[in-house]
């Protein structure tokens, strides 16, 4: 565990010490330059990796990729949102196939990030139900800290595999990747088609309870249930709540990450917002991918959030103007939208935190009622031990986005 953790720093640094082009190529052009590469070996490494990578990792991925029986192409690179695929993976899959023009299954991994990304390019014998399965079961058989090759080559051997084995005991949920745009609109219209039934056959059962004749027992008003959302309904539309948001933040991440790429060199403060905005961005993303949950959602967004905000102060310092201070989003729920006024004396235990709320809560705490936190496991999200309960996203740390990136935001 301790090899692939070192193994996961130094490609880290190396990443950030080499990742600096020398000239800058279009898209086009850099897909040609790793289609080259692959036309001689079907494992394409980016030189920032040169180092860190030894010959029996690519050797071993080589080979269990060899084995499938149909040409597999596997890159390992660096992606940003500064590079010339703008830190998308669909990207680089979609120009590398246009570029090598040759059947086969492609599969990219950001060396930092470990969840590989694939495209099965005129390839009858591979079955999208097992890649998927595959993707998965090696992302969780390999653990957060291990080394992009180490997943591609776990990957690899569960598609040779007749069946796919067992899934070995874990406490923690199976990470779910991000979908494609295409299927959470499909998935999406059925959730909501399915929704919107219930919400209108629960309705229904409403007015029709409301225009039953009441009976009476002894002259006495009869005293009714009160009526609450059956929980089957309550997980639907929290499901689709969930999937709407993490829809809305992967289109702002792409629009943002096209901003960020298109910002002009600066220095002082001006470069000071730009790099804040580009780690709060892929610091957004990395969490967006590894969601599990609404919360972890809603932290993909607060960080975006900030990164946008960071971008903006960017734009205004190379203008040569002020940028206008933009508040907080709300403490016990960013979904509240900004917070209002000046930060909110709360005691928890003993002791007083200085938090930003919106208008409603304030209002709810100054009437002595609970604040319509954002539900957790077990209630308001702050119940929980992990970085957004710990840090009320972000508004008690500076630098969210350094947490993010130590993983502190992994159970």
């Amino acid at each position: 565990m301790k090899t692939r953790l070192a193994l996961t720093v130094l490609l880290t640094l190396l990443v950030s010490l080499t990742a600096v082009p020398a000239q800058a190529k279009t898209p086009a052009e850099r897909a040609k330059e790793i289609a080259t590469a692959l036309t001689k070996q079907p494992l394409y490494v980016d030189p920032a990796y040169d180092e860190a990578l030894p010959d029996r990792l690519r050797e071993d991925v080589l080979a269990k990729a060899g084995a499938l029986g149909y040409p597999v192409y596997s890159i390992v690179l660096p992606l940003t949102p500064s590079d010339a695929f703008q830190g998308k993976e669909s990207t680089v899959l979609t120009l590398v196939i246009d570029a090598l023009d040759r059947p086969g299954l492609y599969v990219v991994v950001d060396g930092g990030g470990r969840f590989p990304w694939y495209e099965a390019h005129d390839v009858p014998q591979v079955n999208e139900d097992k890649l998927r399965a595959a993707r998965e079961r090696a992302l969780d058989d390999t653990g957060y800290d291990a080394g992009p090759t180490e997943v591609l080559s776990r990957m690899y051997e569960l598609l040779a595999a007749p069946a796919m084995p067992a899934p070995a005991e874990t406490t923690r949920p199976a990470r779910a990747p991000r979908e494609s745009s295409d299927e959470e609109s499909s998935t999406g219209t059925v959730v909501l088609l399915v929704g919107l039934g219930i919400a209108a056959l629960v309705g229904l059962g409403l007015v029709i309870g409301l225009r039953r004749p009441g009976s009476r027992q002894h002259d006495r008003p009869r005293r009714e249930k009160p009526f609450s959302i059956p929980p089957h309904v309550a997980a639907t539309v929290a499901a689709e709540r969930r999937r709407r948001l993490a829809g809305e933040t992967t289109a702002e991440l792409t629009r943002l990450g096209s901003k960020l790429a298109a910002l002009p060199t600066a220095e002082g403060a001006g470069l000071r917002h730009q790099q804040a905005a580009l780690d709060a961005h892929h610091a957004a993303g990395k969490v967006l991918d590894s969601s599990e949950d609404l919360v972890d959602v809603v932290g993909a967004m607060v960080l975006l959030d900030k990164a946008r905000r960071e971008y903006d102060a960017a734009v205004a310092t190379a203008a040569g103007r002020k940028q206008d201070a933009v508040p907080d989003l709300c403490a016990f729920n960013p979904l509240h939208g900004r917070s209002s006024g000046q930060r909110t004396q709360v005691d928890a235990d003993g002791t007083t935190l200085a938090l930003p709320l919106c208008a409603d809560c304030r209002r709810a705490l100054k009437r002595g009622k609970a604040p319509a936190s954002l539900p957790g496991d077990d209630g308001p999200y702050w119940h929980g031990d992990d970085l957004w309960a710990r840090t009320f996203f972000g508004t008690l740390d500076d630098d969210l986005a350094a947490a993010v990136s130590r993983g502190d935001h992994r159970g």
